[in-house]
């Protein structure tokens, strides 16, 4: 299985805090109370916490991915005109 990693969108994060409280392990705080996602790849014995926050977030805004560096992004479907 390849690497997973974590990123928050900020623009759909609104700072509960809740992703902190679970995965403390990979996501810390800012000094406003939003998180701050470690980097590196998700551990193997943390990626079933980690898929737990990110459908814990009441925002939406935590995604998985193989691709380090990428910010979140919800996929939507745009109609064409």
């Amino acid at each position: 299985m390849s690497e997973q990693y974590l990123h928050v969108d900020p623009t759909l994060c609104v700072g509960h805090r809740i992703c902190a409280e679970l995965l403390p392990e990979l996501i810390g705080l800012d000094d406003w109370g939003y998180p701050i996602i470690s980097p590196d790849p998700i551990p193997r014995v943390l990626r079933r916490r980690a898929r737990g926050t990110r459908t814990a977030c009441p925002a939406l805004a935590l995604a998985l991915d193989h691709s380090p560096g990428r910010k979140a992004r919800r996929d939507t479907a745009v109609a064409a005109p």
